[in-house]
C-alpha cells in the first residue's frame, strides 16, 4: 500500500533539523568550550571588566596632572575659557575620575560615581570642543556603554523599599541598564566601520563584528558574540592604538594612547556582558521562558 505524503511530513521534519538549530548546536558546543577554558577566571571577570571601564578615566586624569600647564594653556589660549575657571575645571575633572574609578571598582556608591564620569565625559566634550567630531562621540557613547553595564553589574539582589511606596527591585533596573549598556557598547565599532582605509582583512573583520554587534544589542548568544569582540578590539587596539612604539614627543603618542585606554573600557563592558549575560531583556532570556 502507497505512503501517503501526510504521512511522510512528520518523519522528515523530525530527521532533518533546521539549520538554526544546527547553528545552535553548534555555538552551544563553542559555548561550552570557552565555559570550561575561563573556568579559572571567571570570577574575576566583573573586577577585571569593572577596573578596565575606567581605565580611560584613570589615564586621563593622570595625564592631564603631567601636562598640567599644557591643558591649562590649551584651555585658556584656543578655547578661550578664563583662567581661573579652567583650573576649576581640571580640578573638578581630576577628582571626579580620580575618586569614580575608585568607586566603581570597589562597588561603593556606584550610581553617584556613575554620574560623576557620566559629567566628566559631557563637561570634557564641550569644554575641549570635541562633542560634534564624529569618532569622539561614538568613542563616547561606548564608554557611556561601559559605565551603564558597570552600574547593571553593581545592583545587588535585594529589594530597596520605601515608606508609604512599594518595593523596588533593584534586579529590575539592573535589566534596564543591562539593555542600554550593550546597545551603547557597539558604537565604538560602528566608528571602527564607518572611519579608516578600507582592506579585505578590514572588509572580513568589519562584517564579522557588525554580525557580533547585532548579537550583543539583541541579546542572542550575548556571551559568544561578547567574547568575540572582546577579541577583535584587543587585537585592534595592540595592532592599530600601539601608542608605546612612539617617543614621548611624538604629536601621534597622545591621541593613540587616549584611543587606546577608551577602548580598554569598551572591552572592559563587553567583559561584564561575558560574565552575566545579555539580561531580562534578550532573545537568550525568552528562549528560557519558551
Amino acid at each position: 500500500m502507497p505512503i501517503s505524503i501526510s504521512s511522510r511530513v512528520p518523519s522528515a521534519v523530525t530527521s532533518d533539523p533546521s539549520p538554526l538549530d544546527a547553528i545552535r548546536k553548534q555555538t552551544n558546543k563553542i559555548e561550552d568550550i570557552l565555559d570550561s577554558v575561563s573556568g579559572p577566571i571567571k570570577p574575576y571577570l566583573p573586577a577585571i571588566g569593572r577596573f578596565l571601564i575606567v581605565a580611560t578615566f584613570i589615564e586621563d586624569a593622570i595625564r592631564i596632572l603631567s601636562q598640567w600647564s599644557d591643558q591649562v594653556f590649551y584651555l585658556n589660549s584656543y578655547r578661550h575659557m578664563p583662567y581661573f575657571i579652567t583650573i576649576i575645571f581640571l580640578f573638578c575633572n581630576v577628582v571626579a575620575m580620580l575618586v569614580g574609578s575608585f568607586l566603581i571598582i570597589t562597588r561603593k556608591y556606584s550610581v553617584y560615581a556613575v554620574g560623576a564620569l557620566l559629567g566628566v565625559v559631557i563637561s570634557q566634550a564641550i569644554g575641549y570642543g570635541l562633542i560634534f567630531e564624529l569618532n569622539f562621540f561614538l568613542r563616547n557613547l561606548s564608554v557611556i556603554g561601559g559605565l551603564l553595564m558597570a552600574l547593571s553589574d553593581s545592583f545587588a539582589r535585594r529589594r530597596m523599599t520605601f515608606a508609604g511606596l512599594p518595593s523596588v527591585d533593584e534586579k529590575d533596573k539592573q535589566m534596564y541598564f543591562q539593555l542600554a549598556g550593550r546597545v551603547l557598547l557597539i558604537f565604538l565599532f560602528l566608528g571602527f566601520i564607518m572611519t579608516g582605509n578600507w582592506s579585505i582583512a578590514r572588509v572580513f573583520v568589519s562584517f564579522i563584528g557588525l554580525i557580533a554587534c547585532v548579537m550583543v544589542v539583541v541579546g542572542f548568544k550575548a556571551k559568544l558574540s561578547a567574547m568575540l569582540l572582546v577579541v577583535i578590539l584587543s587585537l585592534f587596539n595592540i595592532l592599530i592604538n600601539h601608542y608605546w612604539t612612539y617617543s614621548s614627543s611624538h604629536p601621534n603618542r597622545d591621541f593613540l594612547k587616549y584611543e587606546h585606554f577608551q577602548t580598554l573600557s569598551i572591552v572592559g563592558g563587553l567583559l561584564l556582558v561575558v560574565n552575566t549575560g545579555a539580561g531580562k531583556i534578550s532573545i537568550d532570556e525568552k528562549k528560557k521562558i519558551y
